[in-house]
């Protein structure tokens, strides 16, 4: 069954134009088409189309449900975005697919991006949820400085990975399954000995995320993943 998404379903009957477009003309659903509809905030709704408009493809509900959760902790990934903004796309479409609550862009002291569009990685991140059948939208933050950013209370484990040659863990020696985690990861040019330390006075605990050194958006896959592969 195709999977649409749709966040103001539970007040609207019809789909939004982009996703009206795709299945009226990319798919070519019509009247009594059968479909099944996410709001992007847990909930699948089984539908038919009733009105197979290309700007407002009208459906009515028949059936609605919560997905359970996918697994058992909010992961929060707060990344400095590299340069070439594909490789953060990358990033956040396969976080996405494999797990992740929240992605947060940095803006640290060594950050070669100032500033970040987040509409199309938005629209990216919507299309690895429905690709991947899950009925929960990512919550994806815009560029915050990284001071303010550590500032705030969170309720999880708090880590920052960096490859500075000062002493740290292993994420996976040192993250415990089933407690919520949040982590950092810098920029290119690594986070700044001030910024360590600065994050170290907050609760960070600085780990590492292997022996080689990775890419910003392979590092942020990879400490999505273990905390994924330790939970599951």
């Amino acid at each position: 069954m195709y999977l649409f998404y749709a966040p103001e379903i539970e007040t609207s009957t019809c789909l939004p134009e982009e996703e009206s477009a795709h299945a009226v003309r990319v798919m070519r659903l019509g009247m009594f088409a059968e479909i099944q509809i996410t709001d992007g905030k847990g909930m699948f709704y089984r539908a038919v189309i009733v009105n197979p408009s290309a700007k407002c493809c009208e459906v009515k509900v028949t059936e609605s449900f919560r997905q359970l959760p996918l697994w058992p902790v909010h992961i929060h990934i707060a990344i400095a975005p590299p340069k070439q903004i594909d490789r953060m796309e990358w990033f956040a479409e396969k976080a996405t697919e494999i797990g992740v609550n929240a992605i947060t862009c940095l803006h640290c002291r060594y950050s070669e991006r100032k500033d970040i569009k987040t509409s199309r990685i938005e629209k990216i991140i919507a299309a690895a949820m429905k690709q991947s059948l899950q009925a929960q939208l990512p919550l994806l933050t815009g560029m915050t400085d990284f001071r303010d950013f550590i500032r705030q209370p969170y309720d999880a484990d708090k880590y920052i990975a960096h490859c500075d040659d000062s002493e740290k863990v292993a994420l996976k020696d040192i993250y415990q399954p089933g407690n919520n985690a949040l982590v950092l990861i810098g920029p290119e040019g690594g986070f700044s000995r001030e910024e360590i330390e600065l994050a170290k006075k907050y609760d960070f605990q600085p780990v590492s995320l292997g022996n080689s050194r990775l890419r910003t958006e392979t590092a942020a896959f990879v400490a999505c993943h273990t905390i994924q592969v330790m939970n599951n």
